[in-house]
């Protein structure tokens, strides 16, 4: 079973990106503690896009990954982060090994 990757984009409302950050933190800390599946949770800050977040998460699996986005910590970090998002876009991908 190939592992998933997945490239997301935030996009947080204007000048609420740190806000959004620390709960975006919790919520890689609280993934990679509880959920087995998860395994890279990675936060990036581009240069020049204020108000824009990035991920690179990989997960064991489809059903990993299906875990973590119906579970309690993702339900925790939409309900912190109400408010303060845009929108998000992301792309599966399937990892070359």
């Amino acid at each position: 079973m190939p592992k998933l990757a997945i490239v997301a984009t935030i996009k947080t409302a204007p000048g609420k990106r740190d806000e959004y950050l620390k709960h975006l933190r919790a919520h890689g800390e609280r993934c990679r503690a509880t959920e087995p599946g998860t395994l890279t949770f990675e936060i990036l800050v581009p240069h020049d896009q204020a108000d824009t977040l990035m991920l690179y998460e990989l997960y064991a699996s489809k059903e990993a990954f299906d875990t973590h986005w119906n579970g309690p910590s993702i339900q925790q970090a939409r309900k912190d982060t109400a408010g303060l998002l845009i929108n998000m876009t992301g792309v599966r991908c399937d990892l070359v090994e």
